[in-house]
């Protein structure tokens, strides 16, 4: 059987929503929890049409909150496929808001999520692989490459059964931290 490969742009999604009052914080923000639910939806559409399968959340890898959001604005979601492995798809998502009154648009998250493609009976399932038509997908696709290894090293160093505090109590010195025990 031979690989099938998908090129980035046709899974792409883009979705836009303007913010009303009730996702708003105490602080009168948009609530970081609504987006987080919007980022979800949008890494879960562009992973199934890329895989063409029912997808799954495996990690969140990245969510970083630039600026806050407010009630009245425009937030736009574009989505694209990074990076594929034998049944996972890492998605790229960068969120925007717009005041539609002044139409500044600043840039609010970027978010990198590892969705993973299932059969009807919850199996994995291989996926296409990704076609990289141009250098902003190669560095995206490289970019992701790198997260995964940083992420394995540190799984490695962390989870490990015979981690030991005691190696690391010297670098809680530059912290604001005191050790009593």
């Amino acid at each position: 059987m031979s690989i099938q490969y998908k090129a980035a742009s046709e899974s792409r999604i883009a979705i836009s929503e303007l913010m009303l009052p009730s996702y708003s914080n105490f602080n009168g923000k948009i609530h970081g929890g609504y987006i987080l639910s919007l980022l979800d939806q949008i890494a879960f559409a562009c992973a199934s049409k890329h895989s063409r399968a029912y997808c799954v959340t495996a990690s969140v890898d990245t969510v970083d909150f630039l600026n806050p959001i407010e009630v009245g604005e425009l937030v736009t979601m574009r989505a694209s496929i990074n990076y594929v492995g034998r049944t996972s798809m890492v998605v790229g998502i960068r969120v925007e808001a717009e005041n539609i009154q002044t139409g500044e648009v600043k840039h609010c998250n970027s978010s990198y999520f590892t969705m993973v493609a299932r059969d009807d009976d919850g199996n994995s399932v291989e996926v296409d692989g990704l076609l990289l038509e141009s250098t902003l997908e190669i560095r995206r696709f490289l970019k992701a490459v790198k997260r995964i290894e940083m992420k394995r090293k540190r799984r490695e160093e962390f989870d490990r059964d015979d981690f030991v505090p005691a190696d690391y109590l010297s670098d809680l010195e530059k912290y604001k931290v005191k050790v009593s025990m």
